[in-house]
Formats: C-alpha cells, structure tokens, sequence
C-alpha cells in the first residue's frame, strides 16, 4: 500500500506545479482577453513593467499528501544576468522538483527545467527541460527567435504568435500582471508553445483569501488555471494557485484533488524578493 501510494504522490510534484501551463486547449477562445501583440518591421520588442521578480530570487516548496511530504522544488533566478538575442539582458531561471530522498527507491524523481527570460519583454529566448522519474527520461530544448516569431524544436522550425511562452516563462508572465485589479470570474489567456503546438492557457480569477503556510501568513488572489483532464492523474476538481495579493504574486501555495485527495504545495521559505511583501501578515 506504501508502495502503490508514493508512486501516485510523488509524479504529482510535476502535475501540482506545471499542469496547469503543459496543458493548452484544443479550441481557441472567443474571449477577447486573449494575450496578442504585433510586432513591427523593425524588429523592436516590447517592455513590461515588473515589479514582481528580479535576480536571486527564490522560492522552496514542499509539496505532498494531507500529512505525508513526498518531495521538494525550488523557483530559482540565477543573481547574474546572461545576454542572448541582440543583446538583451536576460534572466536565468531554472525550476526544480524531487521526491525525497528517503522515498527514492520506490520512485525517484530529478526533473529540471530552464528558461532564459528577457528582462524588459518577459517572454522565452530559450527553454530547456531534462525529465527524470522513474526509468523514464526525457530530455527536450527550444530556442526562441522572438523577432520573426520562429521556435526552433525537435530539429524543426515552426511559426509562434508574438511574444510566445514556454511552460515556465508564462508563470512568471503571470506574476507581473495586474490581478488585483481584475475582476472575479474575469478569465484572460495566453499562448503557450510546447513540444511542436502552440495552445491557449486560460487563467480565471477566482477571488481573495488569507491562508498561513510555513513560510508564514498572506492575503491572497485566488486564479484557477483552465486545464484539459487528462494525462497522468484523473482530476475531480480543480487546480488553484494562492499568489499573494500584492506587486509581487509570489506563487503561496497550489492545491488539486486528484482520485486519493487533496495533494498540495506550499511555500516554506523565500529569498531574494525584489521588494516587501506587503500582503504578509505579521
């Protein structure tokens, strides 16, 4: 029984943390939040104000099963910033998950993600992901040619809108938009390539709550991710994501129940943060 159970907890490290930004839609949407930009002949790219991030931030999670902690992941900005395209200034950002170490010889999981993200414009030069669960392995890359809205993948070369996001630079997109003053039940959208497909990821918002976690007590902004069920875990409800409801949204704690229950990730602690954390309370 062990055994079985640890081998549900433990893959939903990856499930809690990126379903809701691996999984697009199959039909776009008529709703006229969706992300769209233009891009003009002279290749200028735009600026997003962020208030949110910055380098060195970083942020622990442990994530589990009511009372049982199955692993460990980190949101890391490297502190350093590294140049790509015509020289943009970029953040190195790099996403971990792993199942504990004293659960590892029932199902060991080691999965890493990158995205090189462009400082001003907030959207995907590069985008790496090595998969390690189990015995299964996976390793991919995509570069992003921002200005002729090309990613290259898989040894081919495929068209992408504007401003196109991999599965890590879209939540860090998230983090820097205004929720706060977005309305309950508003939904907006974005676009997000992955493996050869582009697809549409609807976020809707849910409302406010205060929740405490380890890493202390927050005010918060609800948003529920709009998935397509399916895939590993049969979902019987939703996926929702507390940010604290303040300029930097930093991501408090994620929740979905899945067939056994509830399985969720909190924040334990955080470091690095670009300003106050005016939504935590003392």
């Amino acid at each position: 029984m062990k055994s079985s159970l640890s081998k549900i907890i433990i893959p939903a490290l990856l499930f809690i943390f990126f379903s809701f930004l691996l999984i697009g839609f199959s039909q776009k949407s008529e709703n006229n939040n969706v992300e769209s930009y233009s891009q003009n002949s002279s290749g200028n790219l735009r600026a997003v104000p962020n208030e949110a991030f910055g380098f060195g931030e970083k942020l622990d999670y442990k994530v589990g099963y009511k009372f049982i902690t199955a692993g460990t992941g980190y949101f890391w900005i490297s502190p350093r910033p590294i140049i790509r395209g015509d020289n943009h200034q970029c953040y190195d950002i790099r996403f971990r998950v792993q199942s504990l170490e004293s659960l590892r010889w029932i199902y060991k999981v080691d999965d890493n993600y990158k995205t090189v993200l462009d400082v001003d414009g907030i959207f995907p030069w590069e985008f790496e992901q090595h998969v390690r669960e189990g015995n299964y392995r996976k390793d991919a890359k995509a570069v992003f040619d921002q200005v002729n809205n090309i990613a290259y993948a898989n040894d081919k070369k495929y068209e992408v809108k504007p401003y196109v996001h991999d599965i890590v630079s879209a939540f860090y997109y998230v983090r820097t938009l205004d929720l706060g003053t977005m309305k309950m039940g508003n939904i907006f959208y974005l676009q997000n390539f992955f493996e050869d497909t582009t697809y549409n990821l609807g976020v809707k918002i849910v409302g406010r709550e205060t929740i405490e976690v380890e890493a202390g007590k927050f005010r918060c902004i609800v948003i529920q991710p709009l998935v397509v069920q399916g895939g590993l875990f049969k979902s019987e409800g939703n996926i929702y994501i507390w940010l604290t409801d303040d300029e930097r949204k930093i991501p408090v704690k994620v929740a979905t129940k899945i067939l056994i229950g509830y399985v969720g990730a909190e924040l334990i602690k955080y470091s690095g943060i670009r300003g106050p954390i005016n939504a935590k309370i003392d």
